[in-house]
């Protein structure tokens, strides 16, 4: 039995995950901030529930008690993030971004991804076959958005994209430390979510679909790598 735990599930990318992997045979913890809601939706979808809230170091530690008391941790999916945006859901550019919204930004996508894993570590590294997914963005591509005339490239935002870049380069050093696990960076897709005002234009099922694929990667599975539904994108 594979046991896997989804930060900020209760809702969009990660609720959809749990259902899809549950279906899969998974034990899924359910991580959410808020325990109201998070044991709503693990109620619904037949998850464990853990209460956990990427920017705090007990909380994060008490998660860790939690699954190490019920048996361990085969795969982590680091989807928990968020992305400021301003009145009537604009985006925040250049002109307007603070080191303030920077770092609350950079908090639960950065700090967060590194507190949750660095935190499990022990329990992955006693699995057979550990995974670590890492939901990133196709903003965090670098090629993509200096590539004139594309949809990324038009994007004006700076707090998100660097903070998905910065997940990336997590990605890739967790992947060399680490080489007994299978760590990938994924690009879910422009997804219908509330991070977004559910501007995205594609579906939860979609956006998905290659976070529950990476999360059931075997041993001989690809890792350190960065990929949409398609496979391999450019960094």
């Amino acid at each position: 039995m594979t046991t896997t735990l989804i930060t900020g599930a209760n809702k969009g990318l990660g609720f959809e995950t749990a259902r899809r992997l549950i279906a899969a045979g998974h034990t899924v913890y359910l991580g959410s901030r808020d325990a109201g809601r998070g044991r709503r939706a693990a109620e619904h979808l037949g998850a464990r529930l853990v209460r956990l809230d990427v920017t705090d170091d007990a909380s994060v530690a008490a998660a860790v008690r939690t699954v190490e008391a019920d048996g361990g941790l085969d795969v982590l999916v680091n989807n928990a993030g968020i992305e400021e945006r301003g009145d009537q859901n604009a985006v925040i550019g250049a002109a307007q971004v603070t080191a303030d919204l920077m770092r609350t930004t950079f908090e639960t996508n950065v700090f967060g991804t590194v507190r949750v894993t660095h935190a499990f570590l022990p329990l992955l590294l006693r699995s057979t076959a550990p995974v670590i997914v890492n939901v990133s963005s196709g903003l965090a591509s670098l090629t993509e958005v200096t590539t004139p005339g594309t949809p990324r490239y038009a994007y004006p935002g700076v707090a998100y994209p660097a903070s998905k870049a910065a997940v990336n380069m997590v990605t890739v050093q967790f992947a060399k430390a680490f080489p007994g696990m299978r760590i990938n960076a994924v690009e879910p897709g422009y997804t219908a979510t509330d991070l977004n005002g559910r501007t995205g234009t594609q579906t939860v099922e979609q956006g998905a679909e290659i976070i529950v694929r990476m999360a059931q990667l075997g041993p001989d599975g690809p890792t350190g790598g960065y990929f949409d539904a398609d496979g391999p994108i450019p960094w």
